[in-house]
């Protein structure tokens, strides 16, 4: 079953990112921008956590800089002609889903 909200440790798992790096990463990427509960947590859906994935690409796998990743993603925009962040590759998607399935199964190696 899937949630409609993450929490940054949560995220931090999904997408192998640690959480200052995202916390980081919302100074910078506007598209990124978790709300927050009445606690002050950061609570993340799950377009967040597919834009974290993208960043987590471009920068940390094919070593984009921020202000790179950030050229890259506006002329994806005006190429696409979208400005909404729900536009992405499904590939992530596919990613974010895989690696869920992978934290429940080592958990569940873990109770065995």
């Amino acid at each position: 079953m899937k949630k409609l909200y993450y929490s940054i440790g949560e995220v931090s798992e999904l997408t192998t990112v640690e959480p200052h790096v995202l916390r980081y990463w919302e100074t910078i990427f506007k598209e990124l921008s978790p709300r927050k509960n009445k606690a002050g947590n950061r609570i993340y859906r799950e377009q967040d956590i597919t834009f974290a994935l993208k960043l987590k690409e471009l920068i940390q796998d094919k070593k984009y800089s921020t202000a790179g990743a950030k050229k890259f993603l506006e002329k994806q925009q005006e190429e696409s002609g979208s400005t909404d962040s729900d536009t992405v590759d499904i590939s992530f998607e596919t990613k974010k889903d895989l690696k869920e399935i992978r934290a429940f199964l080592v958990k569940l190696q873990d109770k065995l």
